[in-house]
């Protein structure tokens, strides 16, 4: 990375913290996009190059990450069963999210708004992790590994779903591991 990129990814940086720290402090509906820009000390026009949104802010991936996680998919070894890589690739990118996932709940609960916006969160993810699904499976396999994968995405849902508003993120954490358990295939084709 040059040193151009370097100082893009900073002010992206920059922002994002910024944004996070004020809609914590003030909520959603009481932040405004300048006072972002002005905590992140950028104007409004640059707050735009970089982000489309406030909520973009707090939910688009770092730029970064997607290279991560695609990484991740990537180094898992091509004879591991497809349900212990979906787990270990799950809960791997779910721990990521410490930083915005407790923000991003609370953010939902009290802005309509904000929830709206938030239903597409994750989906570059899940499109990447799908891909690599069909990257391991033959199409004689398909309809085993989308079982497994929506299976895996429901385990998500269910401990995110179910995770109390008082409960620390490592209890987030505990619960998605115990979907997974629970919803493991006991017979892996």
């Amino acid at each position: 990375m040059n040193l151009r990129e370097r100082k893009k990814l900073a002010t992206w940086r920059a922002v994002r913290n910024a944004a996070m720290e004020l809609l914590a402090e003030q909520g959603y509906d009481a932040t405004t996009v300048e006072q972002i820009a002005a905590a992140a000390n950028v104007s409004r026009a640059t707050f735009f190059n970089y982000f489309a949104s406030k909520e973009a802010a707090v939910l688009d991936p770092d730029p970064e990450e997607r290279q991560e996680w695609q990484d991740a998919m990537h180094e898992r070894p091509a004879d591991e069963p497809l349900w212990d890589a979906l787990t270990a690739i799950l809960t791997g990118w779910c721990t990521g999210l410490r930083e915005r996932m407790p923000l991003q709940r609370r953010l939902k609960a009290e802005s309509p708004a904000f929830a709206q916006t938030a239903q597409s969160f994750g989906e570059q993810f899940f499109a990447d992790l799908r891909e690599w699904v069909f990257s391991r499976t033959t199409q004689s396999d398909r309809l085993t590994a989308t079982l497994q994968l929506n299976v895996a995405l429901a385990a998500i849902n269910t401990a995110y779903q179910t995770w109390p508003e008082d409960e620390a993120f490592d209890g987030f954490l505990q619960r998605l591991e115990r979907c997974l358990r629970q919803a493991r295939p006991s017979v892996q084709d």
